[in-house]
């Protein structure tokens, strides 16, 4: 399938730029030349089903693996040869969180922020008690790491994100292993992170955490970006060309003839009922047409797509859309 491409914002700036970008492990491909943009200060979702290449993508976008070729830029950066410049403007959580298990929540940012050439020790406990705040375990800093909950681990490495103020935070299935409560205040610090003006990219294989939380999408499926864009725009395009009609009447057979006569496609009678994909077809002629012919109208709905519906179109497969 090839790539398709929403309309964008028209930003002239990207806080991530790939061209070309393809990872190869032996024969097998696990990115395979992808074109992604995020646009600077968007939240962008970067969805897809578990194996779809997001990761390997985050992994060579942060340098931390070498892509087999294509080039990448990162704030203005390129990458890897301006890595010292970029990293240090960049938070990540990615492949879920490794700390050292018997010390403390609080310690274990210690450690990490000390380790940190560009911190400043002076500010070192202010700034890691308030991440530990921001994330909602600050209560649960002296605890071991080890007695964590895998929802507390994720915060923690979020935490760790957040220690010093930050241009793009770059964040892997941020809400593994959370409660329906964390995975709200999730939401909720990504909107303000973004209201702060950090560029975020959400890294994700639901659906309903990107619909909610985010402002732009890339949508991954076999290592293949299969479009990208503002969200907005993937809702407006699909209500425009995949609404369904749904005419209720007892001339079944009768009304699927008008529908499409009218010019509705992939028309299907059922038991009292008759749905169609309207297409291009104006919504007003249709139930003139159906009066015409003397088809009764019972009832009239026009059904539009989820966004579940559009990346079934997309990839032909479902993705997970629990929280």
């Amino acid at each position: 399938m090839s790539t398709q491409t929403v309309r964008t914002d028209g930003a002239t700036t990207a806080a991530v730029r790939t061209a070309g970008l393809t990872k190869r492990f032996r024969n097998q491909t696990a990115v395979g030349g992808i074109d992604l943009e995020v646009p600077t200060g968007a939240v962008y979702g970067f969805l897809g089903p578990n194996g779809s290449g997001k990761t390997t993508t985050i992994r060579m976008l942060l340098s931390l693996i070498a892509p087999t070729s294509g080039t990448i830029e990162l704030l203005g950066e390129p990458m890897p040869a301006g890595s010292a410049r970029a990293l240090r403007r960049v938070g990540a959580l990615v492949e879920g969180p490794a700390f050292h298990p018997y010390l403390s929540g609080r310690a274990n940012l210690a450690r990490l922020d000390a380790a940190d050439p560009h911190s400043d020790s002076r500010t070192a406990p202010a700034r890691i008690d308030a991440a530990l705040d921001r994330v909602g375990l600050l209560p649960a800093a002296t605890k071991r790491y080890r007695a964590y909950s895998l929802g507390m681990r994720q915060r923690l490495a979020i935490a760790n994100a957040l220690l010093v103020p930050r241009d793009l935070l770059v964040l892997d299935e941020p809400t593994n292993g959370l409660d329906p409560q964390g995975t709200r205040e999730v939401r909720h610090l990504v909107g303000e992170l973004a209201t702060e003006g950090t560029t975020v990219l959400v890294s994700s294989h639901l659906l309903s955490e990107v619909d909610q939380m985010c402002s732009h999408v890339g949508v991954m499926f076999e290592g293949r970006l299969l479009m990208q864009g503002l969200l907005s725009d993937l809702h407006t395009e699909a209500n425009r060309t995949a609404q369904t009609v749904r005419v209720d009447t007892d001339r079944v057979e009768d009304a699927a003839a008008v529908l499409r006569t009218v010019g509705l496609t992939d028309v299907r009678p059922g038991v009292g009922h008759v749905t169609g994909l309207l297409g291009e077809v104006a919504i007003e002629k249709v139930v003139p047409e159906l009066v015409n012919d003397g088809v009764p109208v019972l009832g009239f709905a026009v059904l539009r797509p989820s966004l579940e519906d559009v990346f079934v179109s997309l990839t032909g497969e479902g993705f997970d859309v629990s929280g």
